[in-house]
C-alpha cells in the first residue's frame, strides 16, 4: 500500500469531518440519499457515455493502482546494463542470451533480445519508442476516466442543487421548511466538490507521477540498450544513463563505478 496516498485520503476526510463538528454541525446533517444518487451515482453513470463499459468499470482498478506502490529501480537497471555492456565487449553480444532469461523486466528483455538477434539500432529505437508511446496512451486513457469523473461530479452537483431549489420554490408557503430545503439543495454541490477535489484530482495526480516515473525508466532503458548495440564503452554507457538520476543516486553509482 502507498502510505502517502492512504495518509492523504484519511487526513483530508478527517479534517472535513472535524470541520463539520467544530462548526457546530453533525455528519447526519450532511447525509442525504437523493443528493448521493444524483451526484455520486449519477456522475459515475455519466462516465459510461464518455468511454466504454470496460473502461468505466475498470476505473476502480485504476484507483487501486494509486493506492499501491510503484518502485522503479533505475540504479539497479543502470548497474545491470553496465554489466551487460562489459560482458558483450568481452564475449560478444550472443553471450548475453542466457542472461536475458533471468530478467523480470519485459521491456528491457525485449530490447536486449533485439540486440542479441542483431537488429539494426534504428529499428530497435522505433520498436521500443512505439511500445513506450502505447504505454503512455493506455495510462492517459485510464487517468482521463478519473479526470472525467472529477469534471462531471461538480456539474451533477450543481444540477442537483437546481433540482432542489426548484422543489423548494414550489413550496414557499411553508416558511419553516425553507432553511432545511436550502441546506439539502446545497448538499449535492458539496458532494460534487468532494469527489473532484478530495478524490479525483489527487488520485489522477498520483497516477501521472507514476506514469512519469515509468516513462523516465523506459527512456533510460532505451538509451542503455542502444548504447550496448552500438558497442559503447561501459563507462560511457553509465555516463549517458546517470543523467536520468537525481544527484544523490548519481553520486552513489559514480562511487560504485570508481571502485570497479
Amino acid at each position: 500500500m502507498n502510505i502517502a496516498t492512504i495518509i492523504g485520503l484519511i487526513g483530508v476526510f478527517a479534517m472535513t469531518v472535524m470541520a463539520v463538528y467544530t462548526s457546530g454541525g453533525s455528519i447526519i446533517t450532511y447525509m442525504d440519499l437523493p443528493s448521493f444518487l444524483m451526484t455520486v451515482v449519477g456522475s459515475y453513470f455519466a462516465i459510461f457515455t464518455f468511454t466504454s463499459i470496460a473502461e468505466a468499470l475498470g476505473m476502480w482498478k485504476t484507483f487501486g493502482i494509486a493506492l499501491g506502490t510503484r518502485t522503479y529501480d533505475a540504479k539497479g537497471i543502470i548497474t545491470k546494463l553496465q554489466s551487460f555492456s562489459e560482458k558483450a565487449r568481452r564475449e560478444g553480444l550472443l553471450s548475453l542470451d542466457e542472461e536475458l532469461e533471468d530478467l523480470d523486466d519485459d521491456f528491457l528483455k525485449k530490447g536486449m533480445r533485439l540486440v542479441v538477434d542483431g537488429t539494426d539500432g534504428a529499428i530497435i529505437r522505433d520498436l521500443l519508442e512505439n511500445e513506450l508511446s502505447q504505454m503512455q496512451g493506455r495510462h492517459s486513457d485510464k487517468i482521463g476516466v478519473i479526470n472525467m469523473w472529477g469534471t462531471l461530479a461538480p456539474g451533477l452537483g450543481m444540477l442537483g442543487t437546481v433540482v432542489g431549489l426548484i422543489a423548494m420554490l414550489q413550496n414557499l408557503a411553508d416558511k419553516s421548511a425553507l432553511g432545511p430545503n436550502m441546506a439539502v439543495a446545497l448538499i449535492t454541490t458539496l458532494y460534487g466538490a468532494m469527489i473532484a477535489n478530495l478524490i479525483c484530482i489527487p488520485i489522477s495526480g498520483k497516477l501521472k507521477a507514476y506514469d512519469a516515473a515509468e516513462t523516465q525508466l523506459r527512456e533510460l532503458e532505451i538509451e542503455g540498450i542502444l548504447s550496448i548495440q552500438a558497442g559503447d564503452n561501459p563507462r560511457m554507457l553509465a555516463s549517458k544513463l546517470l543523467s536520468y538520476l537525481d544527484p544523490k543516486s548519481r553520486h552513489d553509482i559514480e562511487q560504485q563505478i570508481g571502485k570497479d
